[in-house]
């Protein structure tokens, strides 16, 4: 017997003992099932019920037409199928999200919504989320990109050749290029697809691209078709630049105005189309930089994550007593074997220079004020900004912009191949009504 053999009889066995619960003597009531089994975990009716109700309310929210049940129940199912395989990758792996991290971003949540937390609550309410599945949801949801980040950005290695070869091509000259608003369809075929495979999936992008060019609801048809990351939301990739892009992307899109649709191109994804829904200049010569100074303390197997917090709380009020403190508190206290002996000083920043938590706690920050403390991959901080200005741009940021933007694009790429390869790496077995012919089986079964 293989291992996933044995591995689907004990979640069956599982799954069917939370089927049914007594409703009476000799009388049993059907309560859930399992609708897909994704190596050691399941996804049940309820949740992928749940899912579907808040992606119809996003599409009714968008004011477009709404696929097929079957269509959209079997994209949803996908998603969550992938979702269970990031967060067993996290489980183990040890990556966990702290009270204090997580009470942090939903203050985050809570000030983008310009909302008070009472205000906040009644509002998951009024669409039938309590405050402990909201929690649960954010929780999920820096585990998954955790997860992401951390495996993704291990494929990727952006040298001083790649950015000397960016800055003298004819894309780099073009670093000013303009912004366009994306949509995005993703037509899958594998790359080692048979050839009637192939010329399927071609015909059907065709078929949407005269469809798009006659008038057809872009957003409509992304949410029906596409598999792409962005497909439940109508396609939108938001604001790109095309040095922001993958290549065969920025090319698709030369010589295209507005509203206008891209040829179908292929990637090893599949086939794709691209819609511009909007253009918009970028001749900014100027960026502001910003002079921080900040206390770092790592968690170990002494201090863990709340520990950290509670230290830097600590220390936060005794600055907001005293200012003229943080250099002492910083040599004695920072971790950052770089600034502590300099009171912390960071000196003058470049856009793109730190990881994106920080720059978040930075521009977040008025001019003299101390930050609440919050988690980087370095371990936790609290910073102070002494000042801001507007600089011309040096080389050096041009050099920091272009890494950033070749990894960006290397990210969205090695995104996609990762997920496809976990994908079919795993032992699914989708057992929702119509939907083995598409998913099927998938992944190996190890011999015992």
């Amino acid at each position: 017997m293989t291992k996933s053999v044995a591995k689907r009889g004990l979640l069956a066995l599982a799954a069917a003992c939370a089927l049914f619960t007594g409703a009476a003597l000799g009388q049993v009531q059907a309560l859930d099932r399992v609708v897909a089994v994704v190596d050691d975990d399941v996804v049940m009716a309820s949740e992928l019920q749940q899912r579907l109700n808040t992606i119809q309310n996003q599409i009714r929210t968008q004011q477009v037409q709404a696929p097929p049940m079957d269509v959209l129940r079997r994209q949803v199912l996908e998603q969550l199928i992938i979702e269970r395989l990031q967060l067993q990758m996290a489980q183990r792996a040890g990556v966990s999200v702290s009270d204090a991290e997580l009470e942090q971003a939903i203050a985050r949540v809570q000030q983008n919504a310009g909302s008070s937390p009472e205000e906040f609550r009644q509002r998951l309410e009024a669409d039938g989320i309590t405050m402990r599945e909201f929690r649960e949801q954010i929780r999920r949801e820096i585990l998954i990109r955790r997860v992401e980040q951390g495996s993704v950005n291990n494929r990727i290695q952006i040298t001083d050749q790649d950015i000397d070869n960016f800055l003298r091509s004819k894309e780099g000259e073009f670093w000013k290029s303009p912004q366009f608003e994306l949509g995005h369809i993703l037509i899958p075929v594998s790359a080692s697809a048979p050839a009637d495979e192939v010329q399927e999936a071609r015909e059907k992008a065709e078929r949407l691209a005269q469809q798009i060019s006659a008038g057809a609801n872009f957003r409509e048809l992304a949410i029906a078709n596409s598999a792409g990351q962005n497909a439940l939301s109508g396609g939108d990739l938001g604001w790109r630049k095309t040095v922001e892009l993958p290549g065969l992307f920025a090319n698709a899109l030369d010589g295209l105005g507005v509203g206008d649709v891209s040829e179908p191109f292929r990637s090893d994804a599949g086939f794709h189309l691209l819609k511009i829904h909007a253009q918009r200049g970028s001749n900014e010569q100027v960026v502001e930089q910003t002079k921080v100074r900040h206390i770092l303390v790592k968690t170990s197997a002494i201090r863990d994550d709340d520990a950290a917090y509670n230290l830097l709380i600590d220390l936060r009020k005794q600055l907001l007593d005293d200012e003229a403190k943080f250099d002492e508190l910083a040599r004695e206290h920072s971790e950052d074997i770089g600034t502590m002996l300099a009171g912390g000083d960071l000196g003058w920043s470049m856009p793109g220079q730190f990881v994106p938590e920080f720059t978040q706690a930075m521009n977040n920050t008025p001019v003299g004020e101390i930050s609440m403390p919050f988690k980087s991959q370095f371990g936790w901080h609290i910073l102070r900004v002494d000042g801001r200005r507007n600089q011309d741009m040096t080389d050096q940021y041009i050099r920091n912009q272009a890494a950033n933007l070749l990894r960006n694009r290397r990210y969205e790429e090695e995104l996609q191949n990762w997920r496809r390869e976990i994908r079919d790496q795993a032992f699914v077995d989708i057992k929702l009504p119509g939907a083995g012919d598409d998913a099927g089986e998938s992944g190996e079964e190890e011999q015992q």
